[in-house]
């Protein structure tokens, strides 16, 4: 039998504190329409939500999350994203 690592997403609700420490302001921004995607993180990502509302699905678990959230994904996982509500996020690599 193998053991495997089940990859979860973190969602927080951040302290300014936080965002600040993150410097999440400067970080660069992305946007994407209302629309559903498969996506693989090849490193680890966290973001942080200015607007928009998703829904995540893994293997394990399926995770909803929108503006104000922080959210951190693992490397190595694949998803599906289902965008709700247009998005616009700020986000960093590695």
């Amino acid at each position: 039998m193998s053991t495997q690592t089940v990859l979860k997403i973190k969602v927080e609700k951040p302290t300014q504190q936080q965002l600040d420490r993150l410097k999440v302001f400067s970080w660069p921004v992305w946007t994407k329409e209302v629309s559903t995607f498969d996506w693989s993180y090849s490193e680890q990502e966290i973001c942080y939500f200015l607007e928009g509302e998703v829904t995540v699905k893994t293997k394990s678990e399926e995770v909803s999350f929108g503006k104000g959230d922080l959210v951190t994904f693992p490397q190595g996982l694949d998803c599906v994203w289902n965008v709700k509500s247009a998005v616009k996020k700020h986000y960093k690599f590695g």
